[in-house]
């Protein structure tokens, strides 16, 4: 079977898991549908719609959408069918083991098409929005500010580096190719670009805040990296965008802390006994994603050095 096939396969079996074991089912909605019938396999058909959901999925990986492509994806999903029913033949559907993954199946097919559904049908204020969005002027205002530095690991080496400065001020960028253990900015001697303090971590970005354009720092600045000394180029006000610029954004994020709300809602409402042995495991499982969980999206360029 070549790669193309089984990837038609692989969503074939996605859309089919439920649906290929209830023979009866599949009869009902042929008859009130006939139209929309792509296929019939023994009588069970398949359905134009999951046909074209099938053919979407393949074209978003290349796939040409024309008549070959559909006969193949046809052709899996017979193969599938026919398969299944056996399977159905044999009362495979019927072992506990068979029916508690169609059961877990079927949990996360209707789980998720709550989701989407609420997703759908969540509005989001006008007053909502707004205030979201000063929040977010709130964060995202001030100054942003232009500056070099230098970072080394030794204090001593820091203070040897700030003498040599006050007395040539024109020399810090070529101290700080020379003595810089920061990769990306000793090239470019010590130069950051512009950046927002907030996204620094805390003893740089104060540091830079403090001090006026053409200022540099007296004193070695240390953080979890080492020892910096940093000069001010410039600063300027941080141009925030209007509302209609991100009101997608805005919208989709409301949503989802809706949806997190909502989910966490439920899960209050709902009795959740876990049993026996299963809670030290579960204590465990659920201790590991937050031990992994990734770093803020507003880490810091200096945190990534």
């Amino acid at each position: 079977m070549s790669i193309k096939s089984r990837v038609v396969l692989g969503s074939a079996i996605a859309l089919f898991a439920l649906s290929a074991c209830n023979d009866k089912d599949k009869a009902a909605s042929a008859s009130a549908e006939k139209d929309a019938v792509a296929a019939t396999v023994n009588g069970a058909p398949i359905g134009k719609k999951q046909l074209d959901q099938i053919m979407l999925q393949q074209a978003a990986q290349g796939l040409p959408d024309n008549a070959e492509t559909r006969k193949m994806v046809i052709d899996n999903l017979a193969m599938q069918i026919i398969v299944a029913q056996e399977a159905v033949n044999k009362g495979i559907d019927k072992t506990p083991e068979v029916k508690e993954q169609l059961e877990m199946t079927r949990m996360s097919i209707l789980a998720n098409s709550y989701v989407k559904d609420y997703m759908k049908n969540a509005a989001v204020t006008d007053e909502a929005l707004k205030a979201e969005y000063e929040k977010f002027k709130t964060a995202a205002g001030g100054n942003e500010f232009k500056a070099r530095h230098i970072l080394v690991e030794k204090e001593e080496l820091a203070k040897e580096l700030i003498a040599k400065i006050k007395k040539d001020p024109k020399s810090f960028d070529a101290l700080a190719k020379s003595n810089s253990k920061d990769p990306g900015s000793k090239d470019k001697g010590g130069d950051l670009g512009w950046f927002n303090a907030r996204n620094m971590v805390p003893e740089f970005g104060d540091a830079v805040a403090k001090l006026e354009k053409g200022k540099f720092t007296e004193e070695p600045v240390k953080s979890q990296f080492g020892y910096h000394v940093i000069i001010l180029d410039d600063s300027r006000p941080v141009t925030v965008p209007a509302l209609d610029d991100i009101k997608a954004g805005l919208t989709q994020q409301l949503q989802q802390e809706n949806l997190k709300k909502m989910l966490e809602d439920l899960k209050k409402k709902a009795k959740i006994e876990i049993v026996g042995a299963s809670a030290s495991a579960s204590a465990s499982a659920t201790a590991a994603p937050a031990a992994s969980a990734p770093a803020s999206a507003s880490a810091s360029a200096e945190t990534k050095k």
